[in-house]
């Protein structure tokens, strides 16, 4: 079935972290880390309108850079969302270098930078180029983008949800819902006589939207016979046109210990996952390495999965020592699901 969000790993050998999330149909993408993303295409970045860092370690936040210097003069805006201290950091990175032209560039940029604190506080600032990246605190974030709870994003078409998780510091771990999908049932359409055309997304607009049931809509198309022209009430069109297919959810969790509570957290937050993203660093037989570290090993990546009942396991942020030994940590942690191979 062919889903809004088409995720796939920025580094398709998986061993850096950072997951880009494309949005179907609509021309923008979600990045989940800024690592090495000088792997992705620029039509790809220019493409990114949020990115959600987990946490500000070298690996997972570097790239930052490269982002601003390939959308500087091409992008009008981006979101950024991270946890404890982000928007300081953010801020840091911009004043790490000299403006002195940027304001007079033909496309002006807005970055807008969230931070989501362990207590749930949030912290909200704007970076307009216009004013050379100079910081603007805001009291709160924009509607629809700085919700309650552990609600980020709340977008018609997905919703980004974050809970931390510890590695010996706070990391975000996050959940990513695809609302319910609309899909156009063409048989029944052609029993009423009616054929497809733009009038359709208008459809799913107003009901994405919550228009009321008396809301009257214009059908309109063009056939050999000429062109005709429809009103029908929204409350009347949708059950006999539209189908409703529930999301799925995807997880994206990397960076942390192997705990009870992390468990626990993970598990209030991903339960029944459909897809998860896990990372898988170590074998289980460097698990005293991989505790030093603060990571995961394969087996433990897999027995957590198992235990949130995930649907499909991706592991990624595999350490370089296993070069040419992927499978291996794959393997681990298919097993440890109890997953035949």
């Amino acid at each position: 079935m062919r889903t809004i969000l088409d995720p796939h790993l920025v580094d398709p050998s998986a061993f850096e972290p950072g997951l880009v999330v494309d949005v179907r149909d609509e021309r923008r993408a979600l990045l989940f880390d800024l690592g090495e993303l000088e792997r992705l295409a620029p039509r790809i970045l220019l493409r990114v309108t949020h990115a959600f860092v987990s946490h500000t370690h070298m690996d997972h936040f570097a790239g930052f850079d490269h982002l601003l210097a390939l959308a500087l003069g091409r992008m009008p805006r981006l979101v950024l969302w991270g946890g404890p201290g982000f928007v300081d950091q953010v801020e840091h990175k911009l004043r790490a270098y000299t403006w002195n032209v940027v304001h007079r560039y033909e496309v002006p940029m807005v970055i807008e930078v969230h931070a989501l604190g362990v207590d749930g506080a949030r912290r909200h600032a704007r970076f307009d180029s216009r004013r050379r990246f100079e910081r603007a605190d805001e009291p709160r974030g924009p509607s629809g983008e700085a919700g309650d709870g552990d609600l980020l994003i709340d977008d018609p078409l997905f919703s980004v949800r974050a809970r931390f998780v510890d590695h010996e510091m706070s990391v975000l771990a996050f959940a990513i819902d695809e609302k319910p999908q609309l899909r156009v049932a063409s048989d029944r359409l052609a029993a009423m006589g009616l054929a497809t055309g733009a009038w359709l997304h208008t459809l799913k607009d107003a009901v994405r939207a919550a228009a009321p049931a008396d809301t009257m809509l214009e059908i309109r198309w063009r056939d050999r016979a000429g062109e005709h022209r429809l009103q029908r009430r929204l409350g009347e069109l949708r059950p006999l046109v539209l189908d409703e297919v529930p999301g799925r959810r995807i997880g994206y969790v990397t960076d942390l210990r192997f705990t009870e509570a992390n468990i626990e957290q993970l598990a209030q937050h991903l339960r029944g996952v459909d897809l998860l993203y896990i990372e898988s660093v170590f074998l289980d037989a460097e698990r005293e390495h991989a505790l030093r570290k603060n990571h995961l090993t394969a087996a433990q990546a897999g027995e957590i999965a198992r235990r949130l009942g995930a649907k499909r396991v991706v592991p990624f942020h595999f350490s370089p020592r296993y070069r040419g030994r992927e499978e291996a940590l794959r393997a681990e942690v298919l097993a440890a699901m109890g997953v035949q191979q």
